[in-house]
This record gives structure tokens, sequence and C-alpha cells, in this order.
């Protein structure tokens, strides 16, 4: 298990390399939700995610055999992003199993960071058997996105420097997918305030952690459809759950409406650029999903990678419903 030593150990990895990304405040925000709430912008970590201190944290901590071997993982984008750039930046290579219809820009940046492709189809292959194929194949080290000790622990650093800037939280607010970020975050909350709320936000149409702490086991989804695509996740990681179990964490969800609302939001209150992965904790907040009135709240903004097309296409479809209102049911066509 991961536990807060672990968390400070890669803060250490990661002090001078990683970015200390901004703790935001916004008065628009905190008379329209009655919280007090700090956003950690990490869409403006490197790679553009707070990917990159997971991934920096586990290749930083391999051997140097294993650093002449590479690693390999499997990614919609984030964390191919920031593996082939720590991979690159410690001396390494790369190769990365990613969907054929990732977005462009993701899988054009992990080339350009010197990543190694591999495409599957998401719908009908499975991700994680192809890593492994290649892993045993070439003799790289596998580093999943999220299920991974070092992973898990990188993430941590989110919320430890995020209680820093803002002090001990009455709730922290998370975008889970595998539950990597949560878990992670919810280790270095805790041991700074162990009354701290953990929430994990998801998109309505990928609710598998929410089902699985409802259930007490891991609980397996279709490939859901959403236009949250670093969210589209079937299952809770095994290394995760228990985590995400240990400390209490609570799941609330959002429909792809309200997080294009979010992204509308932080564009234009906060100026900042977020993917709709990225704005899901956000969402949550606006939406009043969390009841949060008079609490010290904290928020990841998660990340910032969406094509500048698809931003406008998502923004101008949510402008074009009839009131703007993010629970309208007149917001059709969003791109998954």
């Amino acid at each position: 298990m991961v536990d807060a030593d672990d968390v400070a150990r890669a803060a250490s990895r990661l002090a001078g390399v990683a970015r200390r990304t901004p703790a935001l405040s916004s008065g628009v925000l905190d008379a329209s939700t009655g919280a007090r709430a700090t956003l950690k912008a990490e869409s403006l970590q490197h790679t553009g995610s707070f990917k990159f201190r997971g991934a920096f944290n586990a290749v930083a901590s391999l051997t140097p055999a294993q650093r002449r071997a590479g690693v390999v993982t499997y990614s919609s984008g984030n964390h191919a992003r920031a593996l082939a750039h720590a991979a690159a930046r410690l001396g390494t290579s790369a190769v990365i199993v990613m969907p054929h219809d990732a977005p462009a820009g993701k899988a054009a940046a992990t080339r350009a960071a010197g990543g190694r492709i591999v495409g599957y189809d998401r719908y009908g292959e499975d991700r994680a058997a192809i890593a492994a194929d290649i892993a045993e194949r070439e003799g790289r080290t596998l580093v999943p996105p999220f299920d991974h000790p070092a992973v898990i622990a990188g993430q941590g650093t989110v919320a430890a420097e995020l209680c820093e800037q803002a002090g001990p939280l009455d709730v922290l607010l998370v975008c889970v997918g595998g539950g990597g970020l949560a878990a992670g975050c919810a280790i270095a909350a805790h041991a700074v305030s162990p009354a701290t709320r953990i929430v994990g936000v998801e998109p309505a149409a990928g609710d598998d952690v929410r089902r699985s702490l409802a259930a007490g086991h891991r609980v397996t989804i279709p490939v859901p459809h959403t236009i949250a695509d670093g969210q589209q996740v079937t299952s809770p990681g095994e290394l995760t759950f228990p985590l995400l179990q240990a400390h209490h964490c609570e799941v609330v969800t959002v429909t792809d409406a309200e997080i294009v609302a979010a992204m509308a939001f932080a564009a234009r209150e906060l100026k900042l650029v977020l993917e709709p992965s990225g704005a899901s904790a956000l969402a949550a907040l606006l939406t009043g999903a969390v009841d949060v009135g008079g609490a010290r709240v904290g928020v990841t903004l998660s990340g910032g990678n969406v094509d500048l097309d698809r931003f406008s296409a998502l923004l101008s479809a949510f402008a074009a419903t009839a009131d703007g209102a993010p629970d309208s049911d007149e917001a059709p066509d969003l791109p998954v």
C-alpha cells in the first residue's frame, strides 16, 4: 500500500522538475457556491496535466538496468504524453499503446516527446494485454496509467502542494478515472487533515468507481461514451480501489453538458483552457453535486490537453442551447 512517506519521497524526486502549479481562487465562484474554493491548476503542469508527476516518479524509481530497457504503458493521451516526456528527460525510451481514436493533439504530442505509439481499438481490444506482451517481448517495464505505487505516490503530490498553498481542507474534489489521482490525493490530504472529505468526480456515463464503492468490490462497465476521454475507464484499479475504500472516498457524477459548462466557466472566469476530464471536478462544484456551503474546498483542474477545434466545438454547442444551462437537454452532438 502507498502511504504518506511514499508521497514525500515522490515530492523529493519531483522537486525542481515538476512545476509547482498555482492555486487559484475566484470571487465569482465563491459567491455562486457559498464555498471558499482553491483550484489547483494542473493544466499548467509539464505536458499539460497532473500525469507528469506520477510518470516521472515511476521512471525515476527504476533501476539503471530497467531504464536502459525502457518503459511501456497504455493510455488515451495524458499519461502517454507524460511518460514519453519523463522517459526522454531521464534518458530512456517509451512505447505507448494508444487507441486509434485518441485525440489527435495528444497523439502528436506523445510522438513529439519521443514516444512510439502502438494503436489499438479501444472497443474491441485489450490494451493491458497488448502492453504486457510488449513488455515481455522487449524487456520493458510496464508503467500503467494509475495502478502503480510510484504513479499513485507521484499524483499525491498534487494534494500535498495544494494543502501547503491553501491549508487544511474540509472537502477535496478530484476527478477520478482509474483512481490514481484520487487515491494519491486522499493519502496526502489525510496526512495533513484526517477529517477532509475526499470526493471523486466521474462522468455520468462512466461511473465504475461509484458503482464499485457502492458494491464493496470492483465493478467493470463497458467503455463509456463520454466527451471526457481521460475518464473512459471501465473499472477502478486493483491498487487504487482499496485505497479509495480505506480513505472513505465518496463519488459524484456530472453530465457531459455540465462538464462543458465548467470548461466555459474556466475560460471565462479563470482564463484557463481545460479539457473535459480536467473540468469534471469543477463541474461538480458548480452544479452543487456536493454540499460545500461555508467549506474550505480544494478542486483539481487536472488537465488542459484539448485540441482547439474540439474545445471550440464543445463550447459552441453549449452556447447554442436555449438558455445556456449546464443541465439543459438541448446540448446535442457533443463530439465524443
